[in-house]
């Protein structure tokens, strides 16, 4: 049967309003519904909180009840040293895993449910479902990071030490080089004991610590042949060359966290954590499952990122460098402790990367995920037998 429109009838058509069902470009009604389509996975949810806020607050929970009962014995729960082994010690990697499997739920969500059929039959854009994923899942995994985040800022600036513990030893807290010199060249005995130093480039040794000799102090000549016992001026020296020596490791050394490097390492877990949901959210649109992902990212996460970032391969450092999470903890806040085991860019270290190279990696990370898990979904299962009429325009078949 041949259908007849004359150029009325396509005046009038062309009169209705637009519509937008094909477009890529999901609206905020799209977005709204694949929150709350999250939200009421709630096992899911519980798991998001117990391990984004949970188990901060666990381990907070156990450290201020032990002090309570013998402060003698246990310090204080909070303070620097316990902000910065929660943010890079347990909050960086189960945020990302955490996120990740969010991710790989809501990226196959339409697939294992068997609905996906059902949303493609409308006419609507195959692509904007899936995008509308992305706010999505952000809505719900950065709130949760940031939350566990902030709990963990709050007890270690209420309940961080009053006195600086540093190598053992009770010293001032934020004082500059040349007053960590003064404090040292005062107490040199303390210092040369207890503070860390080389020995390869001192011209004496004191009478105690890591390369203290067995008749008292000494004096090394240019030979080191001849020992003699070290005077005081000498020690005091000493002192004044290993505060100078120690300072940058000093000042990494805070009561509380400061502000600054609060916000900062705020800033970089929840990048962390929308790294995870995006790629994610991409493996599981281009596998079309939801356990191989997040099985996938969490060998990732814990096996393959850690040996890579930190093993020197000499013909595979620059695919090395195109990991992700090497990329991310290149842009760790330098007052925090290395992630993945390494202490710091060099050898014995992670793999050296400029920053510049680091956000083209995590940016192309995103950007490759996305467009393949778009793609995936993009031609699967594209029905051959539903005519696209979405637009006034389109031809009016036999």
């Amino acid at each position: 049967m041949t259908v007849s429109v004359n150029d009325q009838s396509l005046s009038r058509l062309a009169g209705f309003p637009d519509d937008h069902r094909g477009r890529p470009l999901p609206t905020a009604a799209m977005i709204t519904a694949r929150i709350m389509e999250l939200r009421t996975r709630r096992g899911l949810m519980v798991a998001l909180i117990a391990v984004n806020i949970g188990i901060p607050a666990l381990y907070l929970g156990i450290r201020l009840i032990m002090h309570l009962v013998d402060p003698k014995s246990y310090g204080p729960a909070g303070g620097y040293d316990s902000f910065s082994n929660l943010v890079a010690g347990v909050m960086f990697i189960f945020g990302f895993i955490m996120a990740a499997t969010l991710g790989a739920t809501a990226g196959s969500a339409d697939l294992t449910e068997g609905v996906f059929r059902h949303l493609v039959v409308t006419g609507r854009s195959r692509v904007a479902p899936y995008l509308a994923r992305i706010p999505a899942g952000l809505a719900i995994i950065v709130p949760v990071v940031a939350a566990g985040f902030v709990l963990v800022c709050a007890v270690c600036a209420l309940a961080a030490p009053t006195k600086l513990d540093y190598q053992g030893v009770t010293v001032p807290a934020g004082l500059s080089r040349p007053q960590l010199v003064a404090w040292a060249q005062d107490n040199a005995q303390t210092v040369d004991c207890q503070f860390p130093y080389r020995v390869g480039s001192l011209s004496f040794l004191p009478s105690c610590g890591p390369f203290a000799g067995s008749g008292g102090g000494v004096v090394i000549t240019k030979d080191g042949q001849t020992p003699h016992k070290a005077t005081p001026a000498q020690t005091r020296t000493l002192a004044a060359e290993v505060a100078n020596r120690d300072f940058v490791d000093y000042s990494h050394a805070f009561l509380s966290p400061p502000l600054k490097i609060m916000v900062e390492s705020g800033l970089w877990l929840e990048l962390e954590a929308a790294i995870g949901f995006v790629v994610g959210l991409g493996l599981a649109s281009l596998m079309g499952s939801r356990t191989v992902p997040t099985v996938l990212m969490i060998i990732l996460e814990i096996v393959l990122t850690p040996i890579l970032a930190t093993a020197h391969i000499p013909h595979l450092i620059n695919l090395q460098r195109g990991v992700v999470g090497l990329a991310t903890a290149r842009l760790e806040p330098s007052a925090l402790p290395t992630v993945f085991g390494g202490h710091g860019p060099g050898a014995g270290g992670l793999i050296p990367e400029s920053t510049m190279v680091a956000v083209v990696v995590i940016l192309g990370w995103l950007v490759a995920w996305t467009a393949l898990g778009a793609w995936r979904i993009e031609v699967m299962d594209r029905p051959r037998d539903v005519c696209d009429i979405t637009t006034p325009s389109a031809a009016i078949r036999n």
